[in-house]
């Protein structure tokens, strides 16, 4: 594997964003990517224009075979064993690579739901977890795309309490097999997958996983869901009657299934994250084709200020989601390259390595599925009623970009999980969030102050960011002063914070991916990232003020509100940018680029 000389230097702590000022040398970008990095750009985008777009029809009428077939295209070119080791057959590339790929498969939802699932959820749990019997004996096959692999945790009664499940496994009489009952729901790849990591419960207790082949005895799936989108993706339930499955395919040890299920989840959303990248950039490149052909009161619609406005929202979300996957993945690469992978517990370090992220996974995925709805949203919008019709490519990505705040735990479980996991990392003294929140408390309350000045490339977008996490700080420390442990009862504030601390990280992604552009080459070259940065970052101000003012009103009242309501505009008040200027500036260069380009 090769070794990315941008990565970060200095080991960064997971959700330390919102405490600690990064350096641009912290942050991995896309302009940092090798030419190995690129010429795997290239591959995937080109795979994508001419093998699936092709296709793309057939597959939304349900030809698995064509999906099969392009599955094993995908192995050949190596594009489903990434993340597998080289010794069973895999490229054993970085996360950089995956979310490269993740990213340019995407322009068609229906088939990159289909390998998403094979080459991450489906795969994974047996790099991570396999012993060397399994892995010799499955990783090949599926790094090759000649058997298709399936993850099947969800069921009717447990979608996001996944633990809650009833499928059941007892040990048979003679201890050869594990008898499997229950029914798994909304599998992705059920139709026709070759091998299922499917969860149950030993003796009704044991929440384990098991590496499940099709033909196994008593294994059977149920009839195709007939779905809002992604409808060239296959989702059936998965049934499982007395079904046997050798004892040697327990996957990890038994009742540790829900460490299987987490950390593999982890990677699905940040990989979803990247997808939505891809999928958003499809989306806005119809948008600007459309808005320069369709004419209405004698000129095209693409001269109109408020589409132009729209056409710049799009383009702005797509750079600053570029900022935060490739800052994420880039910071997963700099761990997982600490570790020795000759070492008998390497496994469990990169299971490690990207647990430590868990909070940017979360953000990635929430970010990511909210941002490309909008994306969507807007290009029906701009397509007006030919938007609505089968025939244009906007109805079709309005509807298969729906189910990505569903996919992978919803919105509001990872919303939880973001929140939840700072404060857990704070009370176990792994990230140092209640000593930060106890200072700025202190200095809030005892009155303004002017604060660090901070001079140099984009100093009002970082002042900006640097007042964002005092927000978000103290709104967190208000709620925890309040609630303490019960805090986690109270979803509507846990939410809150969570929104606080993703619009954080975008921001602040955002500004150093952008102050590395002006550091390298000058202000001049990087007019456009500005543009994007500034146009964003004072949407998410308010954002952020938003959800400060909320929380805060729910947890002070009478004089200790407006006290704390008095701290929240403080920290909020900046000069506005002129963004209808930038967004003018942002859409004139979409429009005459035909898509997304950010120089």
């Amino acid at each position: 594997m090769a070794t990315i000389t941008a990565l970060p230097k200095t080991k960064i702590p997971g959700g330390g964003f919102l405490l600690e000022e990064r350096a641009t040398a912290d942050v991995f970008t896309p302009e940092d990517f090798s030419d190995q990095h690129r010429m795997i750009a290239q591959t995937t985008d080109e795979f994508a224009t001419n093998e699936i777009l092709p296709n793309a029809e057939k597959i939304e009428h349900k030809d698995y075979s064509i999906s099969r077939d392009l599955i094993k295209k995908a192995g050949e070119l190596g594009l489903c064993g990434v993340e597998i080791p080289e010794a069973y057959g895999g490229l054993e590339m970085d996360k950089v690579t995956a979310a490269i790929i993740a990213d340019k498969i995407a322009k068609y939802a229906g088939f990159a739901t289909t390998w998403g699932a094979h080459s991450g959820i489906g795969l994974l749990p047996l790099v991570y977890f396999g012993t060397e019997a399994q892995k010799q004996k499955y990783l090949p096959r599926l790094a090759a795309g000649e058997i298709v692999g399936a993850y099947a945790l969800s069921e009717a009664s447990s979608g996001s309490d996944a633990l809650n499940c009833r499928a059941r496994a007892e040990l048979s009489a003679d201890g050869k097999h594990y008898i499997l009952n229950g029914e798994k729901m909304w599998i992705t790849n059920a139709a026709f997958a070759d091998l299922f990591t499917v969860f149950a419960k030993i003796d009704g207790d044991k929440f384990s996983a098991f590496l499940v082949e099709r033909t196994f005895p008593g294994f059977s799936t149920g009839a195709e869901e007939h779905k809002l989108g992604i409808r060239g993706s296959s989702t059936c339930p998965v049934i499982l009657n007395d079904c046997e499955v050798p004892v040697e395919n327990l996957l990890g040890e038994a009742g540790k299934g829900a460490t299987i299920a987490f950390n593999i989840l982890n990677i699905g959303r940040f990989k979803l994250g990247a997808m939505c990248l891809g999928g958003g950039r499809v989306s806005i490149e119809h948008a600007v084709g459309y808005a320069k052909e369709r004419k209405a009161f004698g000129k095209v619609i693409g001269d109109f200020g408020l589409v132009r406005e729209k056409i710049a929202n799009m383009a702005t979300l797509i750079y600053v989601g570029e900022s935060m996957v490739y800052r994420t993945v880039g910071m997963m690469d700099a761990l997982l390259g600490e570790i020795d992978k000759a070492s008998p517990d390497a496994a469990k370090e990169m299971r490690k390595a990207i647990e430590e992220y868990a909070v940017e996974c979360s953000i990635l995925k929430v970010w990511g599925s909210e941002m490309i709805d909008y994306v969507v949203d807007e290009t029906v919008q701009i397509y007006g009623g030919y938007g609505f019709v089968e025939e244009y490519p906007a109805e079709r990505g309005y509807r298969d970009a729906r189910i990505n705040r569903i996919f992978e735990g919803t919105n509001e479980i990872n919303r939880l999980i973001i929140t939840g996991f700072l404060l857990k990392r704070s009370m176990s003294g792994q990230l140092p969030l209640l000593p930060a929140i106890k200072k700025l408390m202190d200095e809030v309350l005892s009155g303004p102050s002017m604060g660090e000045e901070i001079e140099g490339p984009m100093a009002d977008e970082r002042k900006m960011v640097a007042n964002a996490k005092k927000l978000g700080l103290f709104a967190a420390g208000a709620a925890t002063q309040k609630y303490m442990a019960t805090i986690q009862d109270k979803q509507e504030v846990m939410g809150a914070i969570a929104d606080m601390a993703i619009e954080i990280y975008a921001m602040e992604s955002a500004v150093l991916r952008t102050q590395k552009l002006v550091e390298q080459k000058g202000e001049a070259a990087a007019a456009l990232p500005i543009a994007m940065t500034r146009v964003y970052m004072t949407q998410a101000l308010e954002k952020v003020e938003s959800a400060a003012k909320k929380v805060t009103a729910d947890v002070a009242e009478g004089d200790m509100l407006r006290t704390q309501m008095a701290i929240v505009r403080r920290l909020a008040k900046h000069e506005p940018f002129n963004s209808i200027a930038l967004r003018q500036q942002i859409a004139q260069k979409t429009l005459e680029a035909g898509k997304y380009v950010m120089a």
